[in-house]
């Protein structure tokens, strides 16, 4: 097989259907819009629109919030990482951290920090220092002989909750203008 013999599945992809080309095509002169009205014209946005009604988006209520302080975690399994032992992409004997992961391969870039999970199978012994781990993850490491060192949040960390406090908002502006806080 060549690169110019490739060819997608039969029926796979269909023509677009061209309209406005004549009588002859079956979908010429109004091209399947109807007849005249708003929606026969161009630029139409009335989707939500229920003929005066209270439309359904606004009958029903708003749920939730978005967290703007949310921790965005890289999750690995340890079943991930005794791969990466396997494949020789990670020392086991070294202390395993976010930046080992990265040179290795088994995640693709730090975020906030990496949380290990519990799926899989782990024989090797490690030395993880991450920034979270599960109940069963910790126990499958130290079954293994390994040890887990929990990273604390930082102090920007623990104050960013704190942003719209008072005493936060002075300490903030204490450490622009450079006097040392009391």
């Amino acid at each position: 097989m060549r690169l110019n013999e490739l060819r997608d599945n039969p029926g796979a992809t269909r023509e677009r259907k061209r309209v406005g080309r004549g009588i002859g095509s079956g979908k010429g002169k109004t091209a399947g819009r109807g007849v005249k009205g708003q929606k026969s014209r161009s630029g139409v946005a009335i989707k939500g629109f229920e003929g005066g009604q209270m439309p359904i988006h606004r009958r029903l209520p708003k749920r939730g919030f978005t967290n703007i302080f949310a921790k965005d975690y890289n999750e690995v399994n340890v079943g991930r990482l005794q791969k990466a032992i396997d494949d020789k992409k990670l020392d086991a004997s070294a202390k395993i951290t976010a930046t080992e992961m990265v040179a290795a391969g088994v995640i693709r870039r730090e975020k906030d920090g990496v949380r290990v999970l519990a799926n899989g199978e782990l024989t090797a012994k490690l030395d993880l220092e991450v920034a979270g781990i599960t109940k069963g993850a910790r126990e499958a490491v130290e079954k293994a002989g390994g040890s887990v060192t929990v990273l604390a949040p930082t102090r920007e960390e623990k104050t960013a909750k704190k942003v719209g406090t008072k005493k936060a908002r002075g300490r903030k502006f204490a450490e622009a203008s450079g006097e040392a806080s009391s």
